[in-house]
């Protein structure tokens, strides 16, 4: 999508025309995250490695040492799991008790968290993206809760901390998706800060599709972020993976 095309869209069908780029299927040299890659090791700096959603695909990776360690890049080894927890609301709710590793090398524990899930947050990612995006939209915090089924004292809260981190976000997925693709193009300033920083997160979605073949959108931006991207402190963009690097 050129940028005069991109001018010409009101934001929110921008957004719904970059939802539809990043989840389209491209040249399948390489995959990402949940469709069969090894970790989202897009990323650093966090206590939690981001892995895909298949659970028998995620402990056979881990017992042949495809994992990497976030902190030393040694390879990391099954070591029991973390807590059982129960993911969003409703139909939605599924229980998960992720995978627990250690590194060969310095000897550092980390929780596997799957791409459905934000560090600390009960909610699904993508329900948690889909009210981070209708917030931008314009949407107010007692109608955001009533279309995706949160309470809206929580959504307030995670308005409130996107904001916080809209300039780091914008950055962060500025610089991954030019990591992921340098022959992007500019990418233009949008309405406001939160605007911004969304748009990054879906360009580089689309970068990343690009080169790995399509993922689920807030998937993507759980994985891409190491699970933190409602977290106080965001991690420092690192180089991006596939499989066999």
């Amino acid at each position: 999508m050129g940028n005069a095309r991109r001018e010409s869209l009101p934001f929110f069908a921008f957004w719904a025309s970059l939802r539809q780029s990043c989840t389209r299927r491209g040249p399948p040299h390489k995959r990402f995250g949940d469709r069969g890659g090894p970790p989202l090791n897009l990323v650093r700096g966090a206590p939690v490695l981001m892995v895909g959603t298949d659970t028998p695909r995620v402990e056979q990776h881990l017992s042949a040492g495809e994992y990497e360690c976030p902190v030393c890049g040694g390879r990391l080894r099954p070591w029991g799991h973390a807590r059982a927890r129960v993911l969003g609301r409703g139909a939605e709710a599924m229980r998960v008790r992720p995978r627990r590793a250690r590194c060969a090398t310095c000897l550092v524990t980390h929780v596997l968290l799957p791409v459905l899930a934000l560090l600390r947050r009960c909610d699904l990612a993508e329900s948690i993206g889909e009210a981070l995006a209708l917030k931008v939209a314009g949407w107010g915090y007692r109608r955001i809760a009533a279309a995706v089924g949160i309470p809206a004292s929580t959504v307030g809260d995670r308005g409130r901390r996107f904001v916080d981190n809209a300039e780091a976000i914008r950055v962060r997925f500025t610089a991954l998706a030019y990591a992921l693709d340098p022959s992007l193009g500019a990418i233009e300033p949008r309405a406001s800060p939160l605007a911004d920083a969304l748009e990054a997160v879906a360009v580089a979605a689309g970068a990343a599709a690009r080169a790995f073949g399509p993922s689920p959108l807030w998937r993507f931006a759980a994985g891409a972020s190491q699970g933190r991207l409602l977290a106080p402190h965001q991690p420092e963009p690192s180089r991006a993976s596939g499989p066999g690097e």
